[in-house]
């Protein structure tokens, strides 16, 4: 797909990844770029269109839709972390707010917006995994059930979606360095390179990016004996 000339919205985009995805789409030559945000008047970047969108307000999601009529492509970035132990008693509410940003609303804004993109010629949606969609770490299981979900149904909209032309494209990446993993002292991928790798991969078609090392390494072990999923034994 042609990124120059194209028009985009990203959600979560007034700041880290979701910034990045912007600016990124702006330097390859989009002609318009929407920044998906719940306080639009924190979107600064000059040339970016600013949208209010809260991926959980229906409302927000169909404002979006009929004020986004032209894009064709659609970047579901927004996302929230709840740390915190499964076990613990306060999992059960995290973890439904991890799966209502995560999950529903990307389930939300692909059903608002599929329509529209196949209106444009089929375009290309994305959806901003991580590697955590196939492995689970000690205080962010949560996150790593919603993503999986997630995972899951980007497969499923891919099915959905060829038919009227449409890229659906999953992205799976470890740690990055933004506000979300600030205290993580793992290392981390720069947002500005994941960024460039997907609108590399818009553009060449693919539908699976592997966007950095951790990401390559656990889709590797997926098939290993123990799996990676299975985790480090008990000694």
């Amino acid at each position: 797909m042609k990124i120059e000339g194209s028009v985009a919205l990203v959600t979560g985009a007034n700041r880290g990844l979701g910034l990045a995805y912007a600016k990124a789409l702006l330097e390859a030559g989009a002609r318009k770029v929407y920044a998906g945000a719940r306080d639009p008047s924190s979107v600064k970047v000059p040339g970016l269109v600013p949208i209010k969108l809260d991926v959980n307000d229906a409302h927000d999601v169909a404002e979006a839709a009929r004020i986004a009529s032209d894009v064709n492509i659609v970047i579901n970035n927004a996302g929230i972390v709840r740390p915190g132990a499964l076990l613990s008693g306060k999992a059960g509410a995290a973890m439904r707010e991890e799966l209502e940003t995560n999950l529903y609303g990307v389930l939300a804004m692909s059903q608002a917006f599929a329509p529209v993109l196949r209106a444009n010629g089929g375009g290309a949606l994305v959806n901003m995994l991580s590697a955590l969609s196939w492995v689970s770490i000690a205080s962010v299981g949560g996150y790593s059930i919603s993503k999986s979900a997630a995972w899951a149904l980007t497969n499923g909209l891919r099915n959905e979606l060829r038919g009227q032309g449409t890229l659906v494209v999953g992205v799976h990446a470890g740690y990055l360095d933004t506000e979300m993993f600030a205290t993580v002292t793992a290392p981390k991928t720069r947002p500005e390179v994941i960024a460039q790798r997907v609108i590399e991969a818009i553009a060449a078609g693919r539908e699976e990016v592997l966007a950095d090392e951790t990401a390559q390494y656990v889709k590797s072990g997926l098939g290993a004996e123990p799996p990676v999923y299975v985790g480090a034994p008990a000694h």
